[in-house]
């Protein structure tokens, strides 16, 4: 990309900034943002209302990132929402997760279900936070969480996928910001 895509900018602000209103607006109790790549160039740009969290060992790939934060995350926490700010989600999609769990009395993973895949974001049971805190890229880290609890997971149907966006190049984030522009995030 050039640059951070957590620095990209979105909705008036950045893609960080965007994701973790979002985050709170969905009723998320604790936002913990995890800092790898050019941490030091994005930490300014999060927003006060999100804990910073550094992986150092970000090299390591995606699932270290998943057990940083998963760490840094209160014991007793009821769920946790994971998502990765290239994947930018409307508060909507998280409290539709969150009130799924809810109903479904602790649903071990919560996940959308879009036309094509299940994506992003996925909740998982607090109950699950210690083998958050062991994923590893060799057991493909948060997959293996989900695969290990697929029989007791609930599916979350959304009939739209205009939000199930992935930036990855630069086409990627025009396309999704042009999307994102005429409304398709509301």
């Amino acid at each position: 990309m050039g640059r951070p895509k957590q620095l990209l900018p979105w909705g008036g602000t950045t893609l960080l900034a965007w994701q973790v209103r979002q985050m709170r607006e969905a009723g998320v109790d604790e936002v913990v943002v995890v800092l790898g790549h050019a941490a030091a160039e994005v930490r300014p740009a999060v927003p006060p209302e999100a804990r910073v969290v550094v992986n150092d060992a970000y090299k390591e790939g995606r699932a270290s990132s998943l057990r940083c934060g998963a760490q840094a995350v209160s014991d007793d926490a009821g769920a946790v929402l994971v998502l990765s700010v290239d994947q930018p989600r409307p508060a909507s999609l998280s409290r539709r997760l969150i009130k799924r769990w809810r109903e479904k009395k602790g649903a071990p993973i919560v996940s959308p279900r879009f036309p094509r895949r299940f994506g992003h974001p996925v909740l998982v049971d607090g109950s699950l936070l210690g083998e958050l805190r062991a994923v590893d890229e060799a057991t493909l880290g948060l997959r293996a969480v989900i695969d290990r609890h697929a029989a007791e997971a609930e599916a979350l149907p959304v009939e739209d996928d205009r939000v199930d966006v992935d930036i990855n190049t630069p086409a990627d984030y025009e396309a999704a910001l042009a999307a994102f522009a005429r409304g398709a995030w509301d």
